[in-house]
């Protein structure tokens, strides 16, 4: 077989069968194939598309490609169940979804990534907390998986090495916004890491990557059937990014806001974002009959403490602070330079631009233009300023935190170009627009 020959065909439109997408996988595993066939086949599989049953194909065979995590040996009492998110700015919702699931009776082995461009990632926001450890041996995963019920860690070289490498290919070949290829590339990490259930958190707006709702319901609607025909019970909801998701952005500053929702200080949009989808993930894993049973319940896992006790033990078994949830202003980073952004007129918020908003927080340190860059975690956004909120001398639009006045000019002239002011406050917008349970249509 020829690896010329399926790009070729693929290219022309075929549909590929199962041998042709094995040999093309394993081609990527061990290096086989060249770098410039596999650009050629994403670039094929960008503009002719997948078949579901070609997705699934290509999903099950990058899992395959390294260690498949398994649970059962442990005889855990609970359901092992994730959520993944596109990305978003100011999305932390990971931090307090998986203690909150945990604290309900699920175990949550999350596995989640860095920030690139204007989306921050899970993993740089709980590296700014002391000695956290985000990447584990797999034993001590295991351990704390069991005993804590959470561990949000990152990606280990051997969970999906065929879709790392794929990645980094399609990342510098302009082929990343493949629908198809972003499914099995989602997916074969979902299912490597050996879980039960499976929420997604497709983000729709300015700020995320399927800027528009057609795009992220082919997103969502591919990802739930391919889960679902490949064995992982699967739904997706639809959430917002036309506006910054919670109240902080930036890697501290968002955990400084996890430590405060978990005890109790929540904005309305972050907490209903939470709510929904820790009551997906208790359904599926058969915690509760329905949703709204499910959203009491993690509800209560969070005014009863249990929620932020998770948190908390997660952290010291990682290696962070034991006393992390009673000091975390003594460990977090702070940044030399904080003060207000005002709007040049009062009036409402009408709008905001999301995306730019995040790259105002890019431009500060916060986050990374290249993979390689480093990070500032204590620079960013607080109090951010939400569609509809009146603004004025008294209301900044933000508190900037920056490393340098003239970094702090640069981000205030960015957010004052991102935030649209009105007259009158406007409708609110949804935080949840959609719930997808079925195979694409």
């Amino acid at each position: 077989m020829l690896p010329q020959e399926i790009i070729r065909r693929k290219r022309d439109g075929a549909t590929l069968d199962e041998e042709e997408i094995v040999f093309m996988v394993k081609g990527l595993a061990d290096e086989s194939i060249s770098e410039g066939q596999i650009a050629a086949f994403a670039m094929a599989v960008f503009f002719q598309g997948m078949t579901m049953d070609e997705r699934v194909v290509l999903t099950r065979e990058m899992m395959r490609s390294g260690t498949v995590l398994q649970w059962s040996d442990l005889d855990l009492p609970g359901p092992v169940l994730d959520k993944h998110s596109t990305g978003g700015v100011g999305d932390k919702v990971s931090l307090m979804l998986g203690p909150i699931v945990a604290a309900c009776g699920g175990y949550v082995p999350m596995i989640s990534g860095r920030g690139l461009g204007h989306t921050g990632g899970t993993l740089d926001k709980l590296d700014s907390i002391p000695g956290y450890t985000t990447v584990p041996d797999n034993a001590l995963f295991r351990k704390v998986v069991a005993e804590v019920g959470c561990a949000i860690i990152g990606q280990t070289s051997d969970l999906a090495p065929a879709d790392k490498r794929f990645y980094g290919i399609r990342d510098v070949t302009a082929t990343v916004e493949s629908i198809a290829l972003i499914t099995a590339s989602i997916l074969s990490k979902k299912l490597a890491a050996g879980l039960e259930g499976l929420v997604m958190d497709v983000k729709t707006g300015s700020g995320a990557f399927a800027a528009s709702m057609e795009m992220a319901q082919e997103l969502a609607e591919s990802i739930v059937a391919v889960a679902n025909s490949a064995g992982l019970p699967t739904t997706a909801l639809i959430t917002d990014m036309d506006q910054v998701l919670g109240t902080h952005v930036g890697n501290g500053l968002e955990v400084a806001e996890t430590v405060a929702y978990l005890k109790g200080d929540q904005d309305s949009r972050l907490h209903d974002v939470v709510l929904s989808l820790a009551a997906e993930m208790l359904v599926l894993g058969k915690i509760d009959d329905t949703t709204e049973a499910a959203r009491a319940r993690a509800e209560q896992s969070v005014t009863s403490g249990a929620a932020a006790e998770v948190f908390a033990n997660m952290v010291s078994a990682l290696g962070g602070p034991a006393d992390f949830m009673e000091k975390s202003d003594s460990y977090l980073p702070v940044a030399p330079v904080i003060r207000p952004c005002y709007a040049s007129k009062p009036g409402f918020v009408s709008g905001m631009n999301a995306r730019d908003v995040g790259v105002a927080v890019v431009g500060l340190g916060g986050g990374r233009r290249r993979a390689s860059d480093g990070i500032d975690y204590a620079v960013g956004l607080s109090d951010v300023c939400h569609v509809g909120d009146e603004v004025n001398s008294d209301r900044p639009l933000a508190i900037i935190h920056a490393a340098s006045d003239a970094a702090a000019d640069a981000a205030e002239a960015e957010l004052l170009a991102a935030v649209q002011i009105g007259e009158d406050a406007g409708a609110a917008l949804n935080t949840v627009h959609q719930r997808i349970t079925g195979a694409a249509t």
